[in-house]
Order: C-alpha cells, then sequence, then structure tokens
C-alpha cells in the first residue's frame, strides 16, 4: 500500500485490517509437497567495509587518518557498482555524480587546513531524482519524458548539503513522478530507470516513491539519502527497507527546485540507518527560503542541531496514542506492534489506544482531488521554467503517447490526463476538497488536546508486496501516512522487527514543528529494541 493506492481507495476503510501475502511472488507447480517458508540466503559475501557505519563513525574514520573522503567515496562508488548494478541488482542508483570525487577532494582539503563544516563534512549523499542539483546530473522525475533536464541551479536544500560538506554522490531511482502517473503502476518502476528492488527480499517491492533512497540506505550504498514525500514516499519505502524516515513539518524544508505534485503536502524527507543520523541530516538542511514562502513559518522553529533532542530515557512520562485498529489483522503485523507498545510501556510511557484512522475518513475522501489540482498547477509551473525539453505536462502526455513502448510498457498515464483537466487553483471542486483535508490538523490537535498525548503512534505500513508490473501494487495495510501527509505534520519511523525477513516499521507523529518530541521518542525505542537489521538480499519468500 502507498500513497497512490490510499487515495485511490479514498477511504481509511479496510486499510489497517488488510490480510498480508507471505507467500512468495513466485510459486512451485506440480504436485510436490508444500511448506511455508523463507528462501535461505544464498550465499553473499557481504564484506563492505563501511557497512552499518554511523556518520559519527565515519566521521572517526577521517579524523584519524584511516579513511579520506575521497576513499570513502571510492568505496561506496564501488559498493553501487557491486550491489547495484551487478549482484544483487538493486537499481538503486540512477544516475553517479562524475563530479563525485572532486567534491570529496576539495572536502579532504578543507580538512587538511583545519576546516570542519560540520558533521556531514565528506561524507556521501545520494540525493533522490526528483531535486535539481545545478551539476552534471539530470532531474527527471524517473520520466524519459525529461531526459535532459540539466538543473541552471542547486535546489535550496542541495545548496545547503553543499555547505554542509556533503558530497554528492548520485540519484536515485524512484516510483515515476514520484507514484503518480497511473493508478496501476508498480512502485519503484520508472521509464528513465527500471524497477528497484528491496534489499531484504529481491522479488519485493521497496515501496515509494522514494524507493531508491530507502533500498541504497539500507543497503549501505550511501551513508544517508534524500527523499521526498507528498503521502507516504518517505515513511513507506522505510518501512519496507527497515531503516528510519524522517517526513519533516512542510515548510521546515525548501521545496524549491523539487518536481512537485502538492504545495500542501510536499517535503524532503531524512533517509538513514540510525536516528541520530536522520537527525543530524535533518538539521543541516532547514533554512528559511524566499523561493518557499511557507519556510517563513519555521522561523524561530527550525533547529539547526537535532541530536539535542537524542534521549535515551525520552519515552520516560510521555503519553502516546495507540492507532487501535492495528491490533487487528495479520498475525505477524499485529505481533510485532503489540510488542513495540509493551516496550513503551517499559520504556516509561503512557498508552491511549485512539482511533485517528476512523476520524479522518471524510477528509481522506477529498485527497485526491486536492493533488489532481496541485499536481496540474505544480507541474506546469516547474516545468515552464526547466531545461527540459517538455514544457507543460500535456506536452509530457503528449510525449509519452507518442513513445508508449519505451514509456508506458507495463501501465499508463491515465493519472497524469485526469491532472491536466483541472483548471486553477480557484476552483471550487478544489477549495473545498482542500478545506476538508487540512481538517486533519484540528482532528489531530484536538485528539492530543483532549487525551493530552505527547505523540500518536502506528504501525508505518504492512510488509513489503510483490514485485508485480502486471497488476501493479497490492495492498498490505497497516498505512499510518495520511493523518500527518495531509494536515502537514511531522512523522518518523523507526523499525521495530522482521516478519519473514521483511522489515516493518513503527510510526510517530505530532503537532507541527514537533520535529524534536518524535525524535526523542523514536530514539528511545530504537536504543530500547534495536531492532535494525542490515538486509540479507535474499533470492524470494519461497513456498517449497
Amino acid at each position: 500500500m502507498n500513497r497512490r493506492n490510499f487515495i485511490k481507495a479514498g477511504s481509511v476503510a479496510g486499510l489497517s485490517i488488510t490480510s498480508l501475502a507471505i507467500a512468495s511472488c513466485t510459486t512451485n507447480s506440480g504436485n510436490e509437497k508444500k511448506e511455508i517458508g523463507v528462501n535461505k540466503p544464498e550465499p553473499f559475501s557481504d564484506d563492505f567495509a563501511l557497512n552499518e557505519f554511523t556518520l559519527d563513525q565515519l566521521q572517526q574514520k577521517m579524523q584519524k587518518g584511516e579513511y579520506s573522503s575521497r576513499s570513502m567515496t571510492e568505496l561506496y562508488l564501488d559498493r553501487i557498482e557491486a550491489i547495484d548494478k551487478k549482484g544483487p541488482a538493486l537499481n538503486s542508483v540512477i544516475e553517479l555524480n562524475p563530479d563525485a570525487l572532486t567534491i570529496a577532494d576539495a572536502m579532504d582539503a578543507e580538512r587538511k587546513v583545519g576546516k570542519l563544516r560540520g558533521p556531514l563534512h565528506g561524507i556521501p549523499v545520494l540525493i533522490k531524482d526528483n531535486i535539481n542539483t545545478g551539476d552534471k546530473m539530470m532531474t527527471t522525475a524517473g520520466a524519459l519524458a525529461l531526459l535532459g533536464n540539466i538543473a541552471s541551479k542547486d535546489a535550496f536544500i542541495i545548496k545547503q548539503l553543499r555547505e554542509a560538506g556533503a558530497v554528492l554522490l548520485g540519484k536515485t531511482n524512484l516510483s515515476e513522478w514520484a507514484n503518480f502517473r497511473s493508478t496501476r503502476s508498480t512502485s519503484g518502476w520508472s521509464s528513465r530507470g527500471g524497477q528497484t528492488r528491496n534489499p531484504n527480499i529481491l522479488d519485493r517491492n521497496p515501496c515509494g516513491s522514494s524507493s531508491g533512497s530507502g533500498a541504497a540506505v539500507s543497503a549501505n550504498l550511501c551513508a544517508v539519502a534524500i527523499g521526498t514525500e507528498t503521502d507516504g514516499s518517505v515513511i513507506a519505502p522505510s518501512s519496507f527497507c527497515g531503516i528510519v524516515g524522517i517526513k519533516p513539518t512542510v515548510g521546515l524544508l525548501s521545496r524549491s527546485g523539487i518536481i512537485p505534485i502538492s504545495k500542501t503536502q510536499d517535503t524532503a524527507g531524512l533517509m538513514a540507518r540510525t536516528v541520530r543520523d536522520a537527525a543530524i541530516l535533518l538539521g543541516a538542511i532547514t533554512g528559511i527560503d524566499a523561493d518557499d514562502p511557507i519556510t517563513k513559518e519555521s522561523e524561530g522553529k527550525a533547529q539547526k542541531d537535532y541530536t539535542v533532542f537524542l534521549d535515551s530515557n525520552g519515552l520516560k512520562g510521555k503519553r502516546i496514542g495507540i492507532e487501535k485498529s492495528f491490533l487487528k489483522g495479520h498475525e505477524g503485523m499485529v505481533g510485532l506492534y503489540q510488542q513495540a507498545i509493551d516496550l513503551l510501556k517499559t520504556q516509561g510511557a503512557t498508552i491511549v489506544e485512539v482511533d485517528l484512522l476512523e476520524k479522518i475518513k471524510i477528509a481522506a475522501s477529498a485527497e485526491l482531488t486536492v493533488l489532481q489540482y496541485e499536481f496540474k498547477d505544480g507541474v506546469d509551473r516547474y516545468l515552464s521554467t526547466a531545461n527540459a525539453k517538455v514544457k507543460s505536462l500535456k506536452e509530457v502526455i503528449a510525449f509519452n503517447k507518442d513513445n508508449e513502448a519505451k514509456a508506458m510498457p507495463y501501465f499508463k498515464q491515465e493519472t497524469l490526463v485526469i491532472c491536466d483537466t483541472k483548471t486553477g487553483l480557484d476552483n471550487k471542486e478544489y477549495t473545498d476538497a482542500l478545506k476538508k483535508t487540512l481538517s486533519t490538523r484540528k482532528i489531530i490537535d484536538d485528539m492530543m488536546s483532549k487525551d493530552k498525548l505527547d505523540a500518536i503512534a502506528g504501525t508505518s505500513i504492512g510488509l513489503a508486496c510483490c514485485i508485480d508490473l502486471v497488476n501493479g501494487d497490492y495492498d498490505t495495510g497497516f498505512y499510518f501516512c495520511p493523518p500527518a501527509a495531509m494536515a502537514g505534520y511531522p512523522h518518523i519511523t523507526v523499525p521495530m522487527g522482521n516478519v519473514f525477513e521483511l522489515p516493518a516499521g513503527l510510526s510517530f507523529i505530532a503537532g507541527p514543528y514537533q520535529e524534536g518530541e518524535i525524535i526523542k521518542m523514536a530514539y528511545a525505542f530504537e536504543q530500547a529494541s534495536k531492532k535494525r537489521a542490515a538486509p540479507k538480499f535474499i533470492k524470494t519468500a519461497v513456498v517449497y
């Protein structure tokens, strides 16, 4: 289940109790005895020198002279060649930065003279391919129609990354147009980049739309990565791939230079293997941007260092609302969820059952309408000044029709076509729908006030579905992204365990600009549970 499937359903009903298919993506035929299980990992020697290294560990290695930024960057580039393009062939990186080693050399030169920019100095980072980089790399949202789009300047958050000393390693694959092209799409597939695979079990989907960023971080192809989210596109792939993801408050991070879907819901997000690393990355890219007026609202609320909230006792005395609809459904997921709830209690939190998903049904029914109008408006604005050959959504649709065999071999573009029929943002259909989606803010605020809650928690999403380019994604249930997405409120997911080697995440959401508080709670849960597990690159979950 991802954002596209949620808004297509137009209702929360059934999402939390849908049964999950744990059977294999490919099954045996014949009369042989069948036994359900997970395929044993094929021999895979994963002796990568930087496996599971944190940002702090990488900095310590550079400080001691054991590695330089250049040598680390070379190791990650070799890792991408070995794991992403060969070996398990994750296909998570859509383009490498030809300037990566030059940037690394510059950061090494600064270190030699005592200039250190901060915790990201010399650190290789991957960026989702819908974020402008003013260099030699393209920005295409995975679409063949946008091939050749070399941005004239960096997106604001990329400028912030460069100033922090990060090495832009490359761009990651994504669900084309951030999973807003078809009602039958397969997450992680784009016409430019092909299909990204889940590093935990390779025939499973990494989810989307930040598929490549999630898979790459989990597989140690980079230190940290940046994705984007409208509804679930950071949180869901982070959960599917077994990593930490942060979707911040809309307004904390600039969206200028990012190919848009929704001006009311879009935000960049952080993807890392630990809460601390995600917090470090978040602090590095906050800032007020004149080209994105909503960032003005973050003045006095944003932090430059979110690590100050990292407290292993951060759950003590907290009151946490637990989404009760997730207490029913697939026994594996429910079991992990109950274990997580029990751990919250042992760490000093008071648990209150809530029914947030039930209360947002009316708002959820309007979300698709809002996104259709805002996508048309935003994409036309972006393309009108971009260096792409297509200058409007209408031209994108025409390009896809003219190049159907390559651009649309598995599913079509009915979402794009519907969006192109929409008029301006003064249309009553849009303004009425927007009032409904924004009502989610009051619903969350009232619930937290009434029950005196510090956060609301739930399973992030179910277990990874099979990659199915014929039928598209199927619903895996347990989906908790819409409330914070529609409200524009912060959301963090942290690993809570595996079922049949497939990861699942626990989510915390709270009110606007409460990133510090949910980071504190997620960190305390992470430190007490230690559920992050490096992927084993299992070929398939089989029935045999």
